[in-house]
């Protein structure tokens, strides 16, 4: 029986103590033992009779010591900053005041993006507040069916932020940092948890209305593995850019050089030890799945008559006009993404962001933010509903938000010749929600001032959200970190606070 030498080393001549000597029997006995091992080991792992594989985490991912209560996140972010003041937060004495100046110490040290200070004024809202469910939460009339959802909702009043434009903004409210080139929070969940989903991304990213001003910045994976990276997926064409077989190339000669690219992927691997290289091997061997996954998803025609009424899949804008939220497609496309993000939860995906542009109203507030509410207001409370009526509410959490919120005073730009009907930016006091996930519902939390200037109570900061959010997944936000450049980041930086009436 001849033999074989085997080297340790396939990129060098191996040495005396590299090399091993197998008879031909045994090194095919052996393999096929462990090639076998392995394959029933994935067939029993599929079919649910094994334990699931511990998740991948960090170096600096310590076990946190609760119980996870979500396992899946759909982030609801209104660009552009909604004005709270009309939707979340009533102030009658705002409204009482209307036309009034503001104390110069309030004003004296705030930057403003376009509000000419010493001339604006206090403007009062003119939408009607109710209070809704059970709790009694107050709520604009321009949400009627979200607010039919208040049971549910956990309402905080008192976020703040350090941004006071658009881009810094949403970069801080998904990555937890103004600074570009930061992590996501969807890739850093997915990073602490990996994905259940074997066939489609583990984040997915939804728009709907104008482009997002950030583009895909908010989305990145930073410094993570790019296989982290929130996955766009499109409103026309092919669902997920260059999934389709290019014209004249056939399945099966994709097929072939997608193995050919694979295995010089790995012997580059082999060589460099880069784990980008590793991070590309996955995104194509997942691309290759999604071709089959993908066309399933979005195929809602597979939905009952009744889901796609709920959601309003196939609703125009009813005639409604606006410089800012996009065309009547809005109306469309946000619905079927609220009704993908419920099949995406329901097909395992970790976190799915729904980004919605815009709510920049600095001026026609009236009538864009009754536009902008009719696009959300229905689906989102479809959604809210199909996921609670299907038993996913209670580990899926659903958080609603936006970079900063607007100004009391009325925008008074030069360029806007007299008229006042919008508001400029407001970091210091704004809105947001969350529901499901184990955070508590029917609940306020924290206060503003009068005017809504303010937080007087209870004050919660974007990396107070982001620490939060992370909890209900059961990660500790102080733990969950990555060495990059010699240091230790993690989403909330160096600060984050749990906010405990958020967690049950």
């Amino acid at each position: 029986m001849s033999s074989r030498t085997v080297s340790k080393r396939p990129f060098s001549d191996p040495t005396p103590d590299d090399v091993i000597q197998l008879t031909r029997r045994d090194f095919l006995v052996n393999a096929g033992r462990g090639v076998g091992g392995l394959a029933l080991a994935s067939l029993f792992q599929r079919d649910g009779l094994l334990a699931a594989p511990a998740p991948k985490v960090s170096s600096g991912l310590r076990s946190p010591g609760f119980v996870p209560k979500a396992k899946n996140c759909i982030f609801l972010y209104m660009e552009g900053g909604v004005s709270q003041l009309d939707l979340f937060d009533p102030k009658p004495k705002l409204t009482e005041l209307n036309g009034q100046k503001l104390p110069d110490s309030l004003t004296k040290n705030v930057r403003f993006a376009f509000l000419q200070k010493d001339s604006a004024v206090l403007m009062g809202s003119p939408h009607a507040f109710r209070r809704y469910g059970d709790c009694g939460m107050e709520l604009s009339g321009l949400l009627p069916q979200i607010g039919s959802c208040a049971d549910d909702l956990a309402l905080v009043r008192s976020m703040h932020t350090e941004a006071f434009n658009h881009h810094p903004g949403e970069l801080l409210m998904y990555c937890g940092s103004m600074v570009l080139g930061r992590p996501s929070i969807g890739s850093w969940v997915n990073y602490a948890l990996g994905s259940p989903s074997q066939n489609l991304p583990g984040y997915v990213v939804l728009t709907a209305g104008r482009a997002p001003s950030g583009g895909s910045t908010m989305f990145q994976s930073g410094f993570l593995p790019s296989n982290y990276s929130g996955v766009l997926f499109r409103s026309q064409g092919e669902p997920v850019q260059d999934l389709d077989n290019p014209p004249g190339i056939s399945a099966e000669l994709r097929h072939y050089g997608l193995d050919a690219l694979a295995d010089l992927n790995s012997l580059r691997q082999k060589k460099v030890g880069d784990p980008e290289i590793a991070a590309r091997i996955a995104n194509y061997e997942l691309a290759a799945r999604m071709q089959l996954a993908v066309p399933e998803l979005t195929d809602l025609n597979t939905e009952s008559a009744a889901t796609r009424a709920a959601y309003g899949v196939d609703r125009d804008d009813g005639g409604l006009k606006t410089q800012r939220g996009g065309s009547g497609d809005a109306f469309r496309n946000f619905s079927r993404n609220c009704l993908l993000a419920r099949r995406l939860v329901e097909r395992g995906v970790r976190f799915v962001a729904i980004h919605h542009a815009s709510w920049d109203h600095h001026n026609d507030l009236d009538s864009d933010l009754q536009y902008n509410c009719r696009v959300v207001d229905q689906p989102v409370a479809a959604l809210l509903k199909d996921l609670k009526q299907r038993g996913l509410l209670e580990d899926t959490l659903v958080v609603w938000a936006s970079e900063f919120g607007r100004t009391p005073l009325g925008e008074n730009r030069p360029s806007f010749g007299g008229r006042v009907s919008g508001r400029d930016h407001h970091p210091f006091a704004y809105s947001v929600w969350l529901a499901g996930g184990g955070v508590p519902g029917g609940q306020v939390i924290g206060t503003t001032d009068e005017v809504g200037w303010n937080v007087t109570q209870e004050a919660v900061h974007v990396n107070d959200l982001h620490a939060t959010m992370l909890h209900q997944f059961g990660l500790d936000h102080e733990r969950l970190t990555y060495r990059y450049q010699g240091r230790d980041f993690r989403l909330t930086d160096v600060a984050g606070t749990v906010v405990k009436k958020l967690t049950g």
